[in-house]
């Protein structure tokens, strides 16, 4: 009977260390998709034009994954060697704290989250299985571990100094470094207490969500139940993260919160993946007026590569969706959001980031319009976002 329960035992360690080791890859494999569809041919243009670019990517989801950052990967869509391959100057990587069971794009509620299997199944630290203001941190502890392990391929950009920083080393160092900012998809991570917006910009994070897949304590969800407008606590919260210099996202927003933001913003103001309706009807996206609202801030729409932002994963019509932002508000308002890694399935991964450039060329887009829709319109923004209120001219 006893060596009969040390097997059964033994059999039940030997499960548990594969589920753990393997379960996390496997959810991996099955969420984050490339489809494999045809890519367009890169000329020769597009490519010479592509080296020179200062790209930016406004939303990843890629600190979610239990993965080495600093390593190719054979999964996902994004790590180090990936954005260094496809010439990435600065991505934005955000956390992704809690998620509704069955998440559609219709309605949902908070009251299921299938994050917390995720964070339990890749072994993160015990403080982050019931505190998803901890898995905000923890997703910040992950960055900044890998910026160190680095050897300065690597470099966080927390302020404009840092910003710069980062642009002088492009410049000057081969291989040119890659930056990363943190973002945060949903302020639900606040944990109800306004006060810890303090906690996540002194871990670094410069951006931030109100809302993700379902309504919270501060505004509507596109998504959520009843998709209301800013609450009192809502405006709250917008104020102090302009006057600390964090970066106002309305992805994911519902109609009314994106109205009440816009009216109330006094910093440019981002939609940071996305899409449009005009090129795409699908709830989340922007209408003309809403895009028009982000304009007057001085802000950027990020155009997604998934199919419900520009209904389709391929180059071409994510390049249809930047020349209508370009078209109606003008090209200063353009900006890159891919949603990678972000349980989305996309036509091309970070290390081939060409294809938009082509695609861009090919919809008569100039070189300079180019330059800014890639990157140089984020940075712009970024720049203006990071000074704290008092600071700002």
């Amino acid at each position: 009977m006893r060596r009969w329960l040390i097997g059964l035992l033994a059999l039940l360690l030997v499960a548990a260390a594969a589920f753990f080791l393997f379960a996390p890859g496997m959810i991996e494999r099955g969420t984050n998709k490339i489809d494999g569809k045809p890519l367009l041919q890169v000329g020769e243009h597009a490519k010479a034009l592509h080296k020179t670019l200062t790209i930016v990517d406004l939303h990843s989801d890629s600190l979610l994954w239990s993965r080495d950052f600093l390593k190719p990967a054979d999964r996902g869509h994004m790590d180090l060697p990936r954005l260094a391959e496809g010439n990435v100057a600065l991505q934005i990587l955000s956390s992704t704290t809690k998620a509704p069971k069955g998440q559609n794009y219709d309605a949902n509620g908070d009251d299921t989250d299938i994050v917390t299997s995720l964070v339990i199944a890749q072994l993160q630290p015990v403080r982050t299985w019931n505190s998803l203001l901890e898995r905000s941190l923890w997703h910040a502890e992950k960055l900044h571990r890998a910026v160190a392990a680095s050897q300065g391929r690597l470099m966080a950009v927390a302020t404009q100094p840092q910003l710069d920083a980062l642009l002088a080393a492009r410049r000057t160092k081969a291989p040119p470094p890659v930056g990363a900012m943190l973002s945060v998809e949903g302020l639900h991570d606040l944990e109800g207490d306004i006060d810890n917006l303090d906690k996540l910009y002194t871990a670094g994070i410069r951006m931030a969500g109100i809302t993700h897949f379902f309504d919270n304590i501060f505004a509507g969800s596109m998504h959520g139940l009843k998709k209301g407008g800013l609450t009192p606590l809502g405006r709250q919260v917008v104020q102090r993260m302009e006057a600390k210099g964090m970066i106002v996202d309305i992805a994911h927003c519902s109609h009314a919160c994106v109205a009440d933001i816009l009216t109330m913003a006094r910093r440019p103001v981002v939609s940071s993946h996305g899409g449009v309706q005009a090129t795409c009807g699908v709830n989340r996206n922007l209408s003309d007026d809403e895009i028009r609202g982000v304009a007057a801030t001085g802000g950027v729409i990020g155009i997604g590569y998934w199919d419900a932002a520009v209904c389709d994963t391929s180059p071409t019509s994510i390049a249809k969706a930047m020349k209508h932002v370009r078209d109606l508000v003008g090209i200063d308002h353009v900006a890159l959001g891919s949603d990678y890694d972000g349980a989305t399935t996309v036509r091309f991964d970070t290390s081939k980031l060409v294809q938009v450039t082509q695609a861009l060329i090919d919809a008569g887009f100039t070189d300079d319009e180019i330059r800014a829709a890639m990157g140089g319109n984020a940075i712009r923004v970024i720049r203006a976002g990071l000074a704290p209120m008092a600071a700002a001219k």
